[in-house]
């Protein structure tokens, strides 16, 4: 499982000082990866320079061939692409394919946008004249991704910004470079010419950062922390690249009273632990009307001992290891202290997942819930990325909706209730980029936007014509067929009975 460079068309391999590949499920080092830095950067601009004007001038159409024959190649390469994943990563088998299967989903949703790229038309306020827009690609763009959806988010960078007819550097994750290699594998065998795309391997220091800050990148695209993004942010800034950042969540499901119980502990389950709770959209709050708060109490409690936990290529698993040692022991650093806050109580879990032939050597934690946690705890504010929720129990909707807003992020809210007026009032007042009605807080579909407000982002999405908008310049085109000089944005003399 060696991942390599992929520059102009060349494939790199990793030389001495290379990085260990790790199986979080067993800790064994399954593979290496290339240790890039500058100069593997500043080859990959160069390629992708170099190619930029002939897959400019590709029209949009056949460049969206690429594309439709990229998604053949990834649902022929389905299992070979998740078994990387999830050894890379730890995600369960059926995760793992669901990670693949939006690449491809999204390889075949924008090959579809290669035949609109939609500009639009509109009226003259003069005659003999015509109005309209279309788009141009931006350039090389910058792509960092992260590695808890080590196929999808790099298709859902990469995937607009080659249909608009820009060229690309990936900055693939260092915890999952092979996964990254086989993606960029599947886009060779797709027929994507070289330099068009290039996967450059390294930390975010080493590698990451001269990406950011390179004078011939001018859009840039990033999924991580809040702190990351705020640096990138700082770098990007003085050559004002256009930025798209996607960071942090601390996402709240809302349970009311008349709510079904065994669906809503069924959703939170999913919403909680799924991926381990290494999810941007992972529910970490649940804010539950007091009448039913020790009913759904009981039933997550259950339901989080029975959860299987383990290596995630067995089908019986349902909960897989954390990525690294370190975010282990910032998730047990966060139950510190939600024991430590006063008031709230441990209702389950806590600790590291008791030894056994599924755990040995891997970096498991149990399924955590806390109790009658406050708004203001940091359990409740700050974003754990690990299998931790904690239980607020709030009087109304009217409480529970100032709670849901009162956290820094606002990526993904979900409300669970029979009451559809309830519900319609709850989808409007909730401060998020996403609202599930009647489900948890994950799960995205790609055609539809994908991001969120305050903390999380910076206006803009991922996914859908929101990720064409960004990858994407508007050039407006006036052209005049009335033969004379018509002169728009004068004064000119009017009715006497015009109103304006």
């Amino acid at each position: 499982m060696d991942a390599r460079h992929w520059i102009g068309g060349e494939w790199i391999d990793a030389g001495a000082d290379a990085l260990p590949l790790i199986d979080p499920a067993t800790g064994r080092t399954v593979g290496r990866a290339p240790r890039g830095g500058a100069a593997e950067v500043d080859a990959a601009v160069e390629a992708a320079r170099r190619a930029l004007e002939p897959w400019a001038a590709t029209p949009a159409p056949r460049r969206a061939e690429v594309l439709l024959r990229l998604a053949r190649v990834l649902a022929e390469r389905k299992d070979e692409l998740a078994h990387a994943v999830t050894h890379e990563m730890g995600k369960v088998r059926l995760e793992a394919r669901g990670d693949v299967q939006e690449a491809i989903d999204m390889a075949a949703y924008m090959a579809g946008e290669g035949r609109r790229l939609y500009g639009h038309t509109t009226p003259s306020e003069l005659p003999d004249k015509l109005c309209f827009t279309l788009r141009e690609p931006v350039g090389v763009c910058g792509l960092i991704t992260p590695w808890n959806f080590p196929v999808a988010i790099p298709a859902w960078k990469s995937l607009p910004a080659l249909v608009c007819g820009n060229t690309v550097v990936l900055k693939a994750s260092e915890e999952t470079g092979y996964s990254a290699t086989l993606y960029a594998r599947c886009l060779e065998e797709a027929g994507l010419p070289p330099g068009v795309l290039n996967l450059v391997h390294g930390t975010g220091e080493e590698a990451g950062d001269p990406l950011v800050r390179h004078p011939h990148v001018p859009a840039i695209s990033l999924t991580g922390s809040l702190a990351t993004g705020q640096t990138v942010a700082r770098h990007a800034a003085p050559q004002l690249k256009r930025l798209h950042v996607e960071l942090g969540g601390k996402n709240a499901i809302l349970v009311l009273a008349d709510a079904d119980l065994d669906f809503a502990a069924q959703a939170i389950l999913w919403s909680a632990f799924g991926t381990s709770g290494q999810r941007c959209t992972a529910a970490s709050r649940i804010l539950v009307e007091a009448p039913v708060y020790e009913a759904l109490a009981a039933r997550l409690v259950a339901g989080a001992r029975r959860l299987r936990l383990g290596h995630g290529w067995s089908d019986a698993v349902e909960v897989g290891p954390l990525v690294r040692p370190a975010a282990r022991e910032k998730v047990e650093r966060y139950v510190r202290i939600g024991v430590e806050e006063d008031g709230a109580r441990l209702l389950t879990g806590g600790r590291r997942a008791h030894p056994s032939p599924e755990t040995a050597g891997g970096w498991f934690f149990e399924p955590t819930i806390f109790g009658e946690a406050r708004p203001d705890m940091r359990i409740a504010q700050e974003e754990i990325f690990g299998p931790v929720t904690a239980l607020l129990r709030v009087r109304d909707l009217d409480e529970a909706l100032a709670v849901h807003n009162g956290t820094p992020f606002g990526l993904s809210g979900a409300v669970i209730t029979r009451d559809l007026a309830r519900a319609m009032k709850a989808m409007r007042a909730m401060k998020a980029g996403i609202v599930y009605l009647h489900n948890g807080t994950i799960g995205a579909e790609v055609h539809l936007p994908f991001g969120g407000v305050k903390g999380t982002g910076n206006g803009h999405r991922e996914a859908g014509i929101a990720g064409i908008d960004f990858y994407s310049e508007l050039k407006t085109v006036y052209v005049d067929y009335s033969g004379g000089l018509q002169r728009a944005q004068i004064d000119t003399p009017r009715d006497p009975d015009d109103p304006r």
